[in-house]
């Protein structure tokens, strides 16, 4: 039914006419419907082998029995989108959710009131085990209607929610997010780099949980690598972004204040810089002298700015961004296979990946989640795990009756008996 919901109301332009993002219809087709999609081919496609009951090894004493763990459904889970991906941030762990077999809350943030409004009148025609809300505020409140489960995605943690589920003992995941390095070597290829780092940086006017976040650049190739990627922006947005039909708008004046706000007391404007609040448009910037105390290395930034640091090796951006919380996503951007495998075994990070960005989070059989700042993960089997229990059963068999030694009266042969296994287990 999720896949039928996408493909009969993006044929009917509904998600394009309720966009809350000034978005450009291919980057909420790319971004947000197809992703939901082949979240639920995927679950339907392997939901009969998810849910097959898994048998454990045996001991000598249930060797004629069968040892299992099967899923059942938890009950019913709320879910708590971000608004900066709002359709599939509630839909793609709903369908794990739904495949687990549960019921649902589905909660839009409060900043994208249209996709909201929208989810709540279009879900019931399609699923009738889902219900949505537009928590705001309240949202500890409804928590405190005590559910199976709580999934929360965001930027920063809801410490409203966690209080309550903690109060009231409810399981969580959460998936937060955080200041995604990027490492870029000497030794890349500067043309691929800087486009993969463009189109993940600015898309969506740089409002993502898993975008680049900075860039750790190689010292020598810094003026070569600013000067890429501003060929980069006019290819993609032509020489006046604001007049492209491929760059979006800030979300709403919050966000837009903070961005700009930050954009201003960091680093030096090396490329774009132009704001227009009635339009809540911020040029896709480049900054650069950017120091570790800057502003925008401090905060969250949600916006289409950049800043990019320099490194003289690969041992030094290791040791940078182990200086940092662990974040979401590491990126780097090398030719030498031991620079990319330095750099994704000695930091550690929700995912990794390595000449490209964001596409490891899309992935629907690899998990999305974070280390150090976050609880759990999702996608695909791990969405059904997630929002399954594990049970662990045991069917004893009755045909053959065993003697059980431990049965009372116990003797002094069984306690000479448990000594020497004891003596065994030692020396082995």
């Amino acid at each position: 039914m999720i896949c039928l919901y996408i493909e009969q109301e993006n044929g009917r332009d509904s998600f394009a006419l309720f966009s809350f993002l000034d978005q450009p219809r291919f980057e909420t087709v790319v971004s947000e419907l197809i992703l939901v999609k082949n979240e639920a081919l995927y679950a339907i496609n392997n939901l009969k082998k998810w849910m097959q009951p898994q048998h454990v090894e045996r001991n000598l004493s249930t060797s004629l029995d069968e040892c299992l763990v099967i899923s059942e459904p938890l009950g019913v889970v709320f879910i708590m989108g971000t608004w900066c991906s709002p359709v599939q941030m509630c839909l793609v762990p709903l369908v794990g959710a739904i495949a687990a077999g549960n019921c649902a809350i589905i909660s839009p943030s409060e900043y994208t009131t249209h996709t909201a409004e929208l989810l709540h009148r279009l879900t019931p025609s399609y699923l009738d085990n889902v219900s949505t809300y537009t928590a705001g505020a309240t949202a500890g409140g409804v928590v405190e209607l005590k559910f199976d489960h709580v999934f929360f995605t965001g930027r920063t943690i809801n410490l409203k929610i966690i209080f309550v589920a903690a109060r009231t003992l409810t399981p969580v995941t959460l998936v937060l997010g955080g200041k995604n390095p990027c490492y870029v070597d000497q030794h890349c290829d500067i043309s691929t780099t800087t486009q993969r780092i463009a189109w993940a940086r600015f898309h969506n006017a740089g409002q993502s949980l898993v975008a680049p976040d900075y860039i750790l650049c190689h010292t020598e190739l810094k003026a070569r690598f600013v000067q890429a990627l501003k060929c980069c922006l006019m290819q993609f947005y032509g020489s006046d972004p604001r007049e492209s039909r491929s760059f979006g708008r800030m979300v709403n004046l919050e966000i837009f204040n903070k961005t700009k706000d930050i954009l201003w007391r960091s680093g030096k404007v090396a490329v774009g810089g132009q704001v227009i609040e009635g339009e809540k448009y911020i040029a896709p910037t480049i900054l650069t002298e950017v120091a570790e105390s800057d502003s925008i290395m401090q905060q969250d930034v949600f916006g289409p700015v950049l800043p990019v640091l320099t490194v003289d090796n690969v041992d030094e951006a290791i040791a940078f961004i182990n200086r940092h919380e662990k974040p979401l996503c590491v990126y780097a951007y090398s030719s030498n296979s031991k620079v990319i495998s330095r750099l994704m075994c000695e930091t550690s990070s929700g995912s990794f990946c390595s000449n490209d960005s964001i596409l490891q989070s899309l992935m629907v059989a690899l998990p999305f989640g974070g280390v150090g700042n976050g609880i759990g993960s999702y996608h695909g089997r791990y969405s059904f795990d997630t929002f399954s229990h594990k049970k662990s059963c045991l069917l004893r068999s009755t045909h053959l009756e065993c003697q059980h030694l431990d049965l009372p009266p116990l003797s002094a042969q069984l306690e000479q008996h448990c000594n020497k296994n004891i003596k065994c287990q030692n020396q082995l």
